[in-house]
């Protein structure tokens, strides 16, 4: 039953403390040094895994915010194994399985200082194995999940246009919309979904 329920599990706990990261979190952002905790609409989720707080402060969010990366590549690399399981064609189901495998210590040493690099290398690995896996979907029944993963994959590629375009501002808020986006979309095809819905599809 646990097994069943490993990437939900995970990713409760990683989202319970990410929260309780936020509400450690000292203060101050790019735009605003004073400001006192955790704006999730000024705030970068990578604010949370400094040594230091923008205001210059000790990071008390730091350990809880690596945790919840933990916690979140760990149930993430558990997805991408389940989900290969479902697909016939055994080039797509292993590059799914170990594609998405190998995002998890990309993804966790996102928490580190090589943040920049490792966002890269998780983000390319991760949306690559979604792109796989919306290839099939579109070949599927599954009308909602269709849409669904089209929609994640525009919320990415827009705040992959905020970044390069350094529109800062814009892209703290739309930065929470795609992880928002893409964990229901990992939860929905997880439990959503079975090897019949793409059984003959190759």
């Amino acid at each position: 039953m646990i097994k069943k329920y490993l990437v939900l599990i995970g990713i409760s706990i990683s989202i319970s403390l990410l929260i309780v990261a936020t509400l450690n979190y000292p203060g101050g952002t790019d735009e605003d040094v004073s400001t006192l905790g955790f704006s999730w609409s000024k705030n970068f989720i990578s604010n949370l895994f400094k040594e230091r707080a923008v205001n210059g402060s000790i990071n008390d969010a730091r350990i809880w915010a690596i945790i919840s990366m933990f916690f979140y590549s760990f149930s993430c690399a558990i997805f991408f194994n389940n989900f290969s399981k479902k697909i016939v064609n055994k080039i797509a189901s292993n590059f799914i399985k170990y594609v998405g495998i190998l995002t998890m210590p990309f993804t966790f040493f996102i928490a580190t200082p090589y943040h920049d690099l490792m966002l890269a290398i998780s983000n390319t690995l991760f949306w690559a194995c979604i792109i796989c896996i919306t290839v099939y979907l579109l070949k599927s029944k599954l009308n909602f999940f269709k849409i669904y993963a089209i929609i994640c994959l525009l919320i990415y590629y827009y705040a992959m246009y905020l970044y390069i375009s350094k529109d800062w501002s814009s892209l703290a808020v739309v930065q929470k919309w795609n992880n928002i986006s893409a964990i229901f979309l990992l939860l929905g095809l997880e439990y959503f979904t079975n090897k019949k819905d793409f059984a003959n599809i190759k």
